[in-house]
């Protein structure tokens, strides 16, 4: 009956509720640490908490094999088993033997549960002496101190200009999205407002001076940046502010009130629709009743060529009003999501089933690797130091290649040729990751990406 009225209302069970309220509040019980299930074997990765794994006493690539008593090593355990297991009161304690690589004993760890914060800012650092880049993955309830807290610390390294990364950002609490936009957007003015048929308009605007209303901003956006991401993306492209560089955004623009049922679930039904400050409205066109057909939507942008050319993009004909940045006059456009400035099309020379579940293989092989290599990676003190330095010898890309095979049960020689740099990219990625953190992945990465390579450009003219 729900799912009948619009793509995104929606009734949540009890059991869903809980989960979904965490990745907005920002914050779960637990013991924060993230792993992965490798042969059957749970394999400690890193920590999400404010400890350190080394606090903890566990190290990377450690084996879990019993948790609060019982093995759990070998059994087709899966990851939302583990969760439940590791998830507990906080103030708890959740007994976890591991296994460690050259020790024949079990080491046994008691560890207290606590509030663990859910990371929204990926990552935050410097480019370059004076280029700063923020990458935000959700709006929740912290998502705005998190922010804060990058700008600052990138302001106190002579940032003088951004890029935002929204990419792949699917949305989340709408005053995050205003409070962030607030930093960029100068005075008084309108950030987003709503409306509905019977939900009276209301406005969002700039309440205070913002720590970077001035120098130059670029916002990253792709076709799966939605919700608060087009709010941040539409004000500062409204505004004239910066520079939307990616492809057309998602386009959900419809505003959801919550409604709590005495079964422990609740009802998310629409009231509203956001608009950017020009009027245009984020919302794309949808049928009523057909969320199948609207949840199939990337795949039609893909189809028709939207992600691969701009000529492509089709605009809702319905909405034929011209609007105009508020500063500038520039003409933008309608129809639901956000156009970006400078469109940056899909490299669909990697969508190349063996080259996707090549890098499917990698996140698994590096923290191996890591764990049973860990002493190899000492003489790099930080991250710019392993990017310059940290190269994928020819001996480490042999043995990936036998983990392909043995996963994978083939390789694709003239693939996996063509594209080693890539895949080696990808490998010392994650290992800065597990040396570094988030911070040390994103820097890594970036070589391989397009849209952040075309803005570092743009920043340069």
């Amino acid at each position: 009956m729900i799912n009948s009225l619009d793509p995104h209302s929606s009734y949540i069970p009890a059991e869903e509720l809980k989960k979904v309220a965490e990745n907005l509040q920002g914050n779960f019980d637990g013991i924060g640490v993230e792993f992965a299930i490798i042969n059957d074997t749970i394999i400690f990765v890193t920590s999400i908490s404010f400890l350190t794994h080394e606090a903890l006493g566990i190290r990377a690539g450690d084996k879990i094999i019993e948790i609060n008593d019982t093995t759990v090593a070998g059994i087709k355990i899966t990851n939302e088993q583990v969760v439940g297991e590791l998830r507990g009161t906080r103030g708890s304690i959740v007994k976890v033997a591991i296994q460690r690589r050259g020790t024949k004993e079990l080491i046994h760890f008691d560890i207290i549960r606590d509030k663990i914060p859910i990371i929204s800012v990926d990552a935050g650092y410097m480019l370059d002496d004076k280029t700063g880049y923020i990458k935000i993955n959700r709006f929740s309830a912290t998502t705005s101190d998190e922010f804060m807290q990058k700008l600052l610390a990138l302001n106190q390294q002579g940032m003088s200009q951004l890029i935002l990364d929204l990419r792949q950002n699917p949305g989340g609490y709408l005053n995050a999205a205003v409070d962030i936009a607030d930093e960029f957007i100068s005075g008084k003015n309108l950030i987003v407002y709503t409306e509905g048929r019977s939900y009276r308009r209301k406005d969002y605007k700039a309440r205070r001076t913002g720590t970077f209303e001035e120098g130059k901003l670029i916002v990253l956006v792709d076709e799966g940046s939605a919700s608060a991401s087009e709010i941040i993306a539409g004000a500062v492209q409204d505004w004239d502010r910066g520079t939307i560089i990616g492809r057309r955004s998602f386009g959900k623009g419809l505003v959801q009130d919550q409604y709590d049922l005495n079964n422990g679930g609740a009802l998310r039904l629409t009231v509203a629709r956001y608009h950017t400050p020009s009027g245009r409205c984020i919302q794309k066109p949808y049928e009523e009743g057909n969320g199948e057909d609207y949840g199939d939507e990337i795949n039609k942008r893909y189809k028709h060529g939207e992600l691969q050319n701009a000529d492509s993009i089709k605009l809702d004909d319905a909405d034929t009003t011209t609007y105009r940045t508020l500063v500038e006059g520039r003409e933008v456009f309608g129809g639901g999501g956000i156009m970006p400035d400078i469109f940056v099309p899909l490299d669909t020379s990697r969508f190349e089933t063996f080259v996707i579940r090549a890098r499917s293989v990698i996140p698994e092989f590096a923290y191996k690797y890591y764990g049973e290599h860990g002493a190899e990676f000492k003489g790099y003190p930080d991250v710019q130091t392993f990017r310059r330095n940290y190269q994928v010898s020819d001996a480490l890309f042999a043995h990936f290649k036998a983990e392909l095979k043995a996963q994978l049960g083939f390789v694709d020689e003239k693939l996996l040729n063509r594209e080693r740099q890539y895949l080696a990219t990808f490998i010392r990625a994650y290992i800065a990751r597990q040396l570094y953190g988030s911070d040390g992945f994103y820097p890594i990465i970036q070589d391989t990406d397009d849209m952040l390579l075309k803005a570092i450009a743009e920043m340069k003219k």
